[in-house]
């Protein structure tokens, strides 16, 4: 069971879902992953909540407020990455072309976030942890195992993150369309993967996380009978299966079941 206590600079430690209704979430991903699911005192902030599996912080959940709806914004996974120095990351990013959205403000005790598009348009969370070093479980069944850029303009991408966070990069030669694995320092840090021109025009660039599932099969029909909608049904690559879906709300995500 990889538990993690600590995470490096470049590393992705968090995700959080922002909901339109975050009650039917928090259902929805306990029946769908086995969580259980926690209110915190905001102390007069934000609502949000955390979903555990066998008492490990794995994900968090927020509510979307009315303006936001309003615009149109869908249900999102947000991803986030840690960094030793929030404000400094943010600016350094800012430099390197990123917009920033939401600026460096500290979240209580638990640490400081930020949140930008990189220059190709992808959001990503920055994240500098106090007392919340983030996911306390990783790549066990019914945790999040994987972040995958999905980008117009790959070159750039790998450009900005490179710079960025010292991110190096190795092609992989399995992937049916441009894919390359980014490294933070000797260790995976996620996936970077070209978008061809056959999707939709109105998609924009974006991360997304994965889960790992112990049957992607079973967890497929467990969605679909909780209200979600299969994407892409799952299919085998050379480290194991993946599926694309969303939950009940649109919300989009990836199921993982490890080769073995």
């Amino acid at each position: 069971m990889p538990v993690m206590t600590e995470y490096a600079h470049g590393q992705f430690s968090w995700i959080d879902f922002t909901a339109h209704d975050a009650d039917t979430a928090a259902k929805f991903y306990c029946d769908l992953f086995g969580w259980s699911v926690e209110k915190q005192d905001t102390q007069g902030g934000p609502p949000y909540w955390i979903f555990k599996s066998r008492g490990h912080e794995v994900a968090g959940l927020g509510q979307m407020d009315d303006a936001m709806k309003a615009m149109g914004i869908p249900p999102t996974w947000n991803n986030y990455l840690n960094v030793d120095d929030c404000m400094a990351a943010e600016q350094q990013c800012a430099n390197l072309g990123a917009t920033v959205v939401v600026p460096t403000m500290k979240v209580l005790d638990a640490g400081s976030l930020a949140f930008l598009t990189d220059p190709t348009g992808a959001m990503l969370g920055l994240w500098q942890a106090d007392k919340h070093i983030g996911a306390g479980l990783v790549n066990d069944p019914g945790s999040w195992s994987w972040n995958e850029l999905a980008t117009r303009d790959l070159a750039k991408a790998k450009e900005f993150y490179a710079a960025a966070f010292g991110w190096t990069y190795e092609a992989n030669e399995a992937s049916p369309t441009e894919y390359f694995i980014a490294y933070n320092g000797g260790d995976m840090a996620a996936g970077l993967m070209q978008m061809t021109a056959d999707w939709p025009s109105e998609v924009p660039p974006y991360w997304s996380v994965y889960f790992t599932v112990a049957n992607a099969d079973a967890a497929t029909e467990r969605l679909q009978s909780l209200g979600g909608t299969v994407i892409a049904s799952p299919f085998d690559i050379p480290i194991g299966r993946i599926g694309v879906m969303c939950d009940a709300q649109g919300g989009g995500f990836n199921l993982f079941q490890p080769a073995g």
